[in-house]
């Protein structure tokens, strides 16, 4: 991939991606990239974190690796916080980060359901509340939150990502 792109230009702003490590977040973290936004990759799996950002910085950007789990206030206000102490400031958000149980809501856990819910729905007001003062501060910034179809129309064995995802958009 190179960076000749004049659709959008992001140079000089950075942007964080959480869930940015793989899948969709990854194909995200790599589009702020070629529109020359620096990019923070924030995930639970710090080799996949790792592999991320060299694909990243490939393209010529800052490139930043931050290991968190998004359902924590305390770590998400440090990845915010290192975004800014380590980037400069935090532009755009993506709340991207998502995980699934499969199972049939019959032989769901409590446990299953809250830890979904917690970094499917929980993490996006985390992570805005951590982002907004610094996008205030500065004058503005972009939040862009990842629903699903799902959220849309269900499913009976995905129901706390399809309540989570709902709750999203």
């Amino acid at each position: 991939m190179s960076r000749d792109n004049t659709l959008f230009d992001l140079t000089g702003k950075v942007a964080i991606v959480t869930g940015g490590n793989g899948g969709l977040g990854l194909g995200m973290a790599l589009g702020l990239a070629l529109a020359g936004a620096n990019v923070v990759v924030a995930g639970r799996d710090t080799a996949k974190t790792d592999q991320a950002v060299q694909q990243i910085k490939a393209l010529d950007v800052d490139a930043l690796g931050i290991t968190v789990d998004v359902s924590q206030e305390a770590d998400v206000g440090r990845m915010v916080s290192q975004c800014v102490e380590t980037l400069g400031s935090v532009d755009i958000l993506v709340n991207n980060a998502g995980i699934s149980v499969r199972t049939q809501p019959q032989d769901l856990s409590a446990d299953d359901w809250d830890r979904v819910v917690d970094i499917n729905l929980k993490s996006v007001f985390l992570a805005s509340k951590a982002a907004h003062p610094h996008m205030k501060a500065q004058g503005g910034g972009k939040i862009i939150n990842i629903g699903s179809m799902f959220s849309l129309f269900g499913s009976d064995w995905v129901s706390p990502y399809s309540a989570s995802k709902g709750g999203v958009v």
